[in-house]
């Protein structure tokens, strides 16, 4: 009879492979954004820049000839490729002349109430992050002005914009530390910009998961107050820096998810169109309904400015995932969005570097592939702007 093996201490074993694994993601980042292990947004084409613009290409070539506005670079086939301050310096240039306000800076104006979009579901691979991390580029892409909050302890839409988690946060420097009992410090401390202009980023971590232990006991000792407008009162701080805030929600409908909805001015609520995922969504449903009934018995104002389903991860030719969503557009009507999010491998290829598919050259994938993506994204990012737009009275 072979010899019992010694029983290995679970604990220890853990450790020791999530050890392996953050050095293997370190040294992975490292080589792909050397030598500084920080990351850069591509250029553009002036295709692209144009169409960020909302202008012609050949109006692009018109205002570059007349020396107007920035000098772009040149390609070894010398055309023109664009970075983004050079857009956002031509998106300033372009206003001066508009017919109107706000043609080519989207962003509030007097009086529009700042907007909190949260992402939210709490079935894993709804494509919650992916829609959150893209949402945030987009807009900050076209000219608006965004914070991106990352409120998932497993922190994806952090590793996505460059940051380490467990690396390059030792210290905290999340959202936490604005919304913790004892000591919170300003929610400024802890925001960063990252490398698109327009796009800072509160970073998440595990140590989001102490408020959700912390709350229930600082409840126990009359301390909490009116906890779940602590992220609305930390996110008040910074409110006239910003047009847009993106909540990048934990998968869960705990303390973080209530006072995320509490500070809420629209919520997308991410859905695969699978039977499993839709019902685990009934449940989410209703145990979000439940939630909210509370927060309001305690005086709340639950009231938002708008609310949609999102269609993730879509494949047309799918017959089950057809019937399912006619089912639920039936159901829902105007409350799901036109344009679904389609599955794409080049969105999960751009993933495994870290990236979204804004970030990625078009060349590292095929035409066909990488615009059928591209287009699905940019539809289904539009028309959350659109939404925006219209909160704040605009067509």
């Amino acid at each position: 009879m072979d010899a019992m093996r010694d029983p290995e201490n679970l604990n220890a074993v853990i450790r020791q492979h999530a050890e392996w694994l953050a050095a293997q993601l370190h040294a992975q980042r490292e080589s792909l954004f050397p030598p500084d292990a920080s990351k850069a947004m591509r250029t553009f084409t002036s295709g692209e820049a144009a169409a960020l613009l909302g202008v012609n290409d050949s109006y692009l070539r018109k205002l570059h000839l007349e020396g107007r506005g920035p000098v772009p670079a040149t390609t070894p086939g010398n055309r023109r490729a664009y970075s983004v301050h050079d857009i956002n310096e031509l998106r300033q240039l372009l206003e001066k002349t508009a017919r109107k306000p706000g043609d080519y800076l989207p962003g509030r104006r007097d009086g529009d109430r700042l907007q909190v979009i949260g992402v939210m579901n709490f079935k894993g691979g709804s494509g919650k992050t992916t829609t959150a991390a893209h949402l945030a580029q987009r807009l900050a892409l076209k000219g608006y002005r965004v914070l991106g909050i990352d409120l998932d302890p497993q922190a994806s839409y952090t590793a996505l914009h460059g940051v380490q988690p467990e690396l390059d946060l030792p210290d905290g420097g999340t959202l936490y530390d604005a919304i913790r009992y004892d000591s919170p410090c300003p929610i400024a401390d802890v925001i960063r910009p990252t490398y698109i202009p327009g796009l800072d980023l509160i970073p998440g971590n595990l140590e989001l998961m102490e408020f959700e232990h912390e709350t229930p006991r600082a409840l126990a000792e009359n301390q909490a107050g009116l906890f779940f407008f602590r992220i609305r009162d930390a996110i008040a701080q910074v409110e006239d820096n910003y047009d847009v805030v993106v909540l990048d929600c934990p998968p869960q409908l705990g303390f973080l998810t209530m006072s995320a909805l509490s500070a809420a001015t629209g919520v997308l609520v991410t859905i695969h169109p699978e039977m499993l995922d839709v019902m685990s969504m009934s449940q989410f449903l209703r145990m979000t309904a439940d939630l909210m009934d509370v927060i309001a018995d305690s005086g709340a104002d639950m009231s938002h400015d708008w609310m949609r389903y999102l269609l993730t991860r879509v494949e047309p030719t799918d017959a089950p995932q057809n019937r399912i969503t006619a089912f639920l557009r039936t159901m829902y009507g105007d409350k799901v969005l036109n344009a679904p999010m389609l599955k794409s491998t080049a969105i999960s290829d751009a993933g495994l570097t870290k990236q979204t598919l804004y970030e990625v050259e078009r060349g590292a994938f095929t035409r066909t592939t990488y615009d059928r993506a591209i287009e699905s994204l940019n539809a289904v990012n539009d028309e959350i702007a659109a939404l925006i737009q219209k909160t704040w009275g605009r067509t």
